[in-house]
């Protein structure tokens, strides 16, 4: 019966670790997540969207929180700094291969904008958010 209940804890331990809990199929289910995630930090739903990203996101509970809370921590000063948000606008795509894939989108503001940098992999089960940050920094994206 001791076992039986330590193998039960365990499982359940190691199912927390690890927030991802799916693959997406193809490239397109990159591009739409993308798109959906840019849409809801456009309009300040920051849990939202973070909850979307970690179902394919095989990145420890503990850091994908930590992501959020200084995500969330800035949502004054996102508002306060850039304005109301206007939309969204995708900037790139790269490729390498058949294995990774980089999105970029902007939110836009009344008076700046937010880049949301998006790295998928694609392992043998299918594709996982490998990164995601976001930062002011969209002047990088001319070229």
């Amino acid at each position: 019966m001791k076992t039986i209940v330590m193998v039960f804890l365990l499982t359940c331990l190691t199912a927390g670790v690890h927030a991802q809990e799916k693959y997406l199929k193809d490239k397109e289910a990159t591009e739409a997540l993308s798109k959906d995630v840019a849409e809801l930090f456009k309009e300040n739903k920051y849990p939202e969207a973070f909850k979307e990203l970690s179902a394919y996101w095989p990145l420890p509970q503990s850091e994908l929180q930590e992501l959020e809370d200084k995500t969330s921590k800035y949502q004054d000063m996102i508002g306060q700094r850039f304005g109301k948000a206007i939309g969204t606008l995708k900037v790139s795509e790269q490729t390498i291969s058949d294995i990774a894939i980089k999105e970029v989108y902007l939110v836009r503001y009344e008076n700046s904008a937010i880049r949301l940098i998006f790295t998928y992999y694609r392992n043998n089960n299918g594709w996982v958010v490998n990164a995601f940050k976001w930062d002011d920094n969209f002047g990088e994206e001319f070229k």
